[in-house]
């Protein structure tokens, strides 16, 4: 029997998706059997024996030939965090290879690498989710949570009542609405200048003396060349580049300093989300974010914060725990010599026979079947076909592999391209552990058996590894992966050394770090300073740029995407529930109503969008909710009116998240092509 719980996170509550979940477990082609590719192109089943036994000798010929790095690997962030460890453990151990990464790197790289490098640790939200409705002020940065994560907006109702919640975001979203009649502020920026908003706010916070100058002074470094680099943002400029006018920059900035602590408020919080994140200076932008939470005095003090808002049910533990491509078990660094030492020691290995870092996703998929670059690929929960950015690039790559082996539990667009399919169970039907936005570490538990020859991917990480000659150091019990994963993860920045399965049943969940079995955990980062060689946090100053592909005279709009309430991520599981797929059948691009007048676009009506990339069609959805310069596509769907065979695969330097919020594209009505001549 399943009872409901009042959770501290949604407290019981879910959306459409998570209500309909269950319907996954049960599709129609849901994924019973392996699947090996025949020469007509087609699959035929298999038995587990021949499937492992065909990737086994695969992965032997691949590395025999052209060494190690010949086979990668690639995962996803719905795996536990038990998976997620095993996963990075037998592509480091097993076949020795640096080459891993996961769709991760698409979420959260570019909120993890300003949160590393500004405050020392990357934990998602560094306070629980409800101190949030608390607040006076909350800034949420390029995030729809009304839509992608329903239960969240429960969490706002206190500042919405308090005139405090301001959203930025180039749509009137269903989060931006919940700023109308009083409750808050909606700032519509030029897509790909959210960054030149931040450094107006910080501007005016440091002009208008709004910091918290006891906090900056004690908690901070660096604030003289933030000083020096945001004096040119002052409003007016930054009205000109993001189109934001600059009394509401002000009035914004104002609002925020009003509710911090050193000014009596309540507590103010700055969240950020994909839509500033995904972007060729993402890291530079939440790393703004950041700086004025830390002049704001926010961080490190009960009632305020700063945090991303993660977008995967597991993004935060896959990244914490191996799949991220510079990354060991704790957050620890591949490079760091001490850290392979104590994870080497858990894994009974040498230090030096462990590689070295890998490289971020998007260079990881450009480099399949080059030369020089892997000819095989296993991929573990992810769909990259239809998520990657350049979707049609990816594609191109996948089938210039001499073998490609998916990991899934329906035939997503990635499985169809793959050599091998092999069925893996689902949510309901395995044990294990998951690692929330807020850093709370939660237990899975199975609640029907697995269908048909599914099997979970520990046991068939097992089954390679002594196909491949090791088999010893997989266990196929997620309490002893984790108690194994918790060991590894002692002394790092993501410490989960005090938590196990059973101290999970009895306690419900637990906040990382928890560094022993008597610890209670850490809701609350930060509070007694930031984990950085001085104990300070940095403020670091940042410059804006143009976006990578900016719009010109043959591409004039601005193409961003995101995410809608009825779909989940690349739509392979949410598009196989009926109700779901009722409500939001396939994609579309809304455009503003004076756009479409200018374009000669009806509602409904199929429109070409192109770009660098490539191009795409779908029906028009005329709205006022979204600039006359920009137009908008889910990112769910496959085939035409697929967003990302559109999005740019330009990365950010530090964090490699592709640039999927600002695209340049031409749009036209498709009977103007029809009618015109040969």
């Amino acid at each position: 029997m399943v009872e409901g719980r009042d959770f501290p996170t949604n407290r019981g509550g879910l959306c459409r998706k998570g209500w309909t979940s269950a319907e996954v477990l049960t599709a129609p082609d849901r994924l019973l059997m392996p699947q090996l590719r025949t020469p007509d192109g087609g699959f035929r089943e298999a038995g587990w024996d021949e499937a492992l036994d065909l990737v086994a000798a695969g992965i032997r010929t691949a590395q025999q030939r052209d060494g190690a790095d010949a086979v990668a690997v690639f995962g996803g962030g719905g795996l536990t965090n038990e998976k997620a460890y095993a996963l990075g453990k037998f592509t480091r151990v097993v076949l020795g290879s640096r080459l891993i990464d996961y769709n991760g790197r698409f979420c959260m790289s570019a909120a993890a690498t300003a949160s590393n490098r500004s405050l020392g640790l990357d934990r998602g939200l560094g306070f629980p989710l409800a101190d949030l409705g608390g607040a006076d002020a909350v800034l949420l940065l390029g995030s729809n949570v009304a839509a992608t994560m329903p239960p969240f907006v429960q969490h706002l109702e206190g500042v919405r009542s308090r005139g405090g919640l301001m959203v930025l975001d180039p749509r009137d979203s269903a989060t931006a609405k919940l700023t109308a009649d009083g409750a808050g502020l909606h700032l519509s920026p030029v897509p790909g200048t959210d960054l030149v908003v931040l450094l107006a706010l910080i501007h005016v916070v440091l002009a208008e003396g709004l910091l918290d100058a006891d906090y900056v002074a004690e908690r901070t470094t660096g604030l003289p060349e933030l000083r020096t680099a945001t004096a040119a943002w002052w409003p007016e400029r930054a009205e000109a580049v993001c189109g934001i006018g600059a009394e509401r920059i002000r009035e914004t900035a104002r609002r925020l300093a009003q509710a911090s602590p050193s000014r009596g408020g309540r507590g103010a919080y700055i969240l950020t989300g994909r839509g500033v994140e995904q972007s060729t200076q993402g890291t530079a932008t939440v790393t703004a974010a950041i700086d004025l939470a830390l002049l704001l005095g926010l961080i490190g003090r009960e009632g305020s914060g700063y945090g991303p808002i993660t977008g995967q049910g597991n993004g935060q533990g896959g990244r914490e725990h191996g799949l991220k491509a510079d990354q060991l078990p704790g957050y620890r660094l591949i490079s760091d010599p001490a850290a392979r030492a104590h994870v080497a020691s858990v894994w009974g290995v040498d230090p030096d026979s462990l590689p070295g870092p890998g490289v971020p996703a998007v260079q990881l998929l450009d480099m399949l079947g080059r030369p020089g670059g892997p000819s095989t690929l296993l991929v573990a929960g992810a769909n990259v076909v239809v998520s990657a950015p350049n979707a049609g690039a990816v594609r191109e790559r996948l089938a210039s592999l001499d073998l490609l082996v998916v990991l899934d539990t329906v035939p997503s667009e990635t499985a169809l391209c793959a050599d091998v399919i092999l069925p893996v169970v689902q949510w309901a039907e395995e044990e294990g552990t998951m690692t929330n936005l807020e850093g709370r570490v939660i237990r899975r538990r199975q609640a029907r058996p697995a269908p048909g020859q599914a099997r979970s991917e520990l046991w068939i990480l097992r089954e390679l590894a002594a196909r491949l000659g090791d088999a010893s150091g997989f266990p196929t019990d997620p309490a002893a992966v984790f108690d194994e994963l918790a060991r590894a993860s002692a002394g790092g920045r993501a410490d989960y050394s005090g938590i196990s399965h059973a101290r999970l049943d009895a306690e419900g969940s637990i906040q990382w770090p928890c560094p022993g079995p008597e610890h209670p955990g850490t809701p609350r980062v930060f509070l007694d300073g930031f984990p950085t060689p001085d104990g300070r946090a940095r403020l670091i100053p940042v410059e804006h740029r143009a976006p990578d592909d900016d719009v010109r005279e043959q591409a004039p709009l601005h193409l961003i995407t995101g995410r809608l309430l009825e779909q989940y991520q690349s739509g392979a599981q949410t598009r196989r529930v009926p109700s779901l797929l009722a409500a939001r059948p396939g994609s579309f691009v809304e455009m503003h109503p004076l756009l479409a007048d200018r374009l000669g676009v009806e509602d409904g009506e199929v429109v070409l969008l192109r770009t660098r990339r490539g191009e795409t069609r779908a029906p028009a959805r005329i709205s006022e909710d979204i600039r006359p310069d920009t137009v908008f596509m889910p990112f769910h769907y496959a085939g035409e009116g697929s967003a990302n065979l559109l999005t740019n695969d330009a990365t950010d330097p530090l964090s490699g998240m592709p640039e999927f919020k600002m695209t340049a594209v031409e749009v036209l009505p498709v009977r103007s092509l029809e009618r015109s001549p040969a």
